[in-house]
Formats: structure tokens, sequence, C-alpha cells
């Protein structure tokens, strides 16, 4: 029997990103699947080093850790489709854009570049978590 920490689903994203923040929000995820905990990747945390150990750039997509699995970017977005309810238009809308693991690969790199530039426009800093020593930014 699997226990409570097996069912712990992490979503790890830049919390300083509006759109990021708000697509968190909304996302309902199936109570059969687990529970869906927040992680700012701003922030200095175990999940962050294992993220950055494996080399995946947060700046260039979120992070999603379902027990030993990792999905990263469109992948990440991706199974996020699959594993939310379809309750509400958002939730809907979400798993008819990215059920598709090729949609999802074509319409991601749209949706990193429009985070970038809002957060340019924001004047936001990278995370850089695979070279904290310059903080540069957008």
């Amino acid at each position: 029997m699997a226990g409570e920490s097996d069912k712990e689903i992490l979503l790890v994203y830049d919390r300083e990103c509006p759109v990021c923040e708000r697509y968190s929000q909304v996302l309902r995820i199936k109570e059969s699947v687990g529970e869906l905990k927040i992680v700012n990747a701003r922030e200095d945390s175990e999940i962050m080093k294992e993220i950055t150990a494996r080399g995946l750039d947060v700046d260039q997509g979120m992070v999603l850790k379902m027990g030993d699995q990792y999905y990263y970017g469109s992948d990440a977005i991706h199974a996020l489709a699959l594993i939310s309810s379809r309750s509400g238009l958002f939730n809907r809308l979400n798993y008819w854009m990215f059920r598709s693991r090729t949609l999802s690969r074509i319409l991601y790199p749209l949706l990193r570049w429009c985070r970038n530039l809002l957060l340019k426009m924001l004047g936001r800093t990278r995370i850089n978590n695979l070279n904290r020593a310059g903080k540069e930014k957008f």
C-alpha cells in the first residue's frame, strides 16, 4: 500500500511570474492522483537542489515531480493536463490544449517566451539556478 507521501505532487515554478502563479491557483488535480504542492523556485529547498543537480533550468521550464519521476517544461504541462480534473472552464481548456504531447511541445515555447517578456517588463531577475553566481536581468 502506497504511503501518503507517495501521493504528493510537487510543482516547481517561479512564483514571481503572475501568469504562472494564476495557473497554479486555478489548476485542479484529481484527488485520486494526489495532493498538488507548490514550490517557489526562487527559494532554497531540497527539491531545487535536486532539480539543479539534474541540470534543469527553471528559467526555461516548470518542473513537476510525481514520485520519483520528473517532468520538465512541455512534458510538465502535458502531465498536468492529464492528471487535472475537467471541472470548470479553465481546467477543460487546459486539458484540451495540453493533452497532446505534440501540441504541448509546440505551445510551451510560446508560453515561455511570453513569460520571459512579462518578467522583463516587470523588472524581475532570472532565477538562474544553474549558475547562481550572476543574477542577470531578462
